[in-house]
């Protein structure tokens, strides 16, 4: 008999454009790999001007029947634009993100930096074109250079378990550490109990 509680993980990957150094080549495509590997479905924002840029990773992304969502075309903080500038960046994107991965990303929607998740104005005009911003319960900081594939393993591990079921967890796909730590990270979830969701499947979101 399984005495271990229900603990549903959410795994999320920002796909965008990087801007700090430790991004080496082809880290999406490894970290698609270990999803695929391992038999996990996650949840992907996926960057207008990324989707453009990579388009058949971007598609790939939707063939592996991950998630897709919306994470803005040109990835600035979304209180800094205006209404209209707000939904033109929105509709840009989706468009974007459709045409490259063939899937429609409503109703998710990731503000870039988090910026705008407690904006009123922000979250109206997503709200009108019928989006919703996800957040998150477990940050790594994987955007860090110095944070290794096993700091980012342990302490997603550790934020998984502090917070219990239904954790949604924030990555990125360009890190290396990124890279380097989704196997130890999907192994370790995986021994102490968890099984992987994407974003869809969880009624109380962030």
């Amino acid at each position: 008999m399984n005495d271990r509680p229900h603990l549903r993980v959410a795994l999320t990957f920002d796909a965008e454009h990087p801007d700090r150094p430790g991004c080496p080549p082809g880290n999406a495509e490894r970290i698609l790999d270990t999803l695929e590997a391992s038999g996990v479905r996650a949840t992907f924002f996926v960057q207008g001007r990324w989707a453009l840029s990579e388009p058949a990773l971007a598609k790939r992304i939707a063939d592996d029947g991950h998630l897709v969502g919306h994470h803005s075309h040109y990835h600035a903080q979304m209180p800094l634009l205006h209404d209209d500038g707000l939904r033109s960046d929105i509709l840009d994107a989706q468009a974007a993100i459709m045409d490259a991965t063939g899937a429609d990303p409503h109703p998710w929607f990731r503000c870039p930096f988090g910026a705008g998740a407690d904006d009123e104005r922000v979250l109206g005009v997503l709200r009108a074109l019928r989006y919703r911003n996800v957040h998150w319960h477990v940050e790594l900081e994987d955007w860090t250079p110095t944070r290794t594939g096993d700091m980012i393993a342990e302490d997603a591990i550790r934020g998984v378990r502090d917070h219990g079921d239904g954790a949604v967890v924030l990555l990125h796909t360009w890190p290396k550490g990124t890279g380097d730590g989704i196997g130890p990270i999907i192994a370790g979830l995986r021994d102490i109990g968890a099984s992987f969701v994407a974003i869809d499947e969880l009624d109380d979101l962030p």
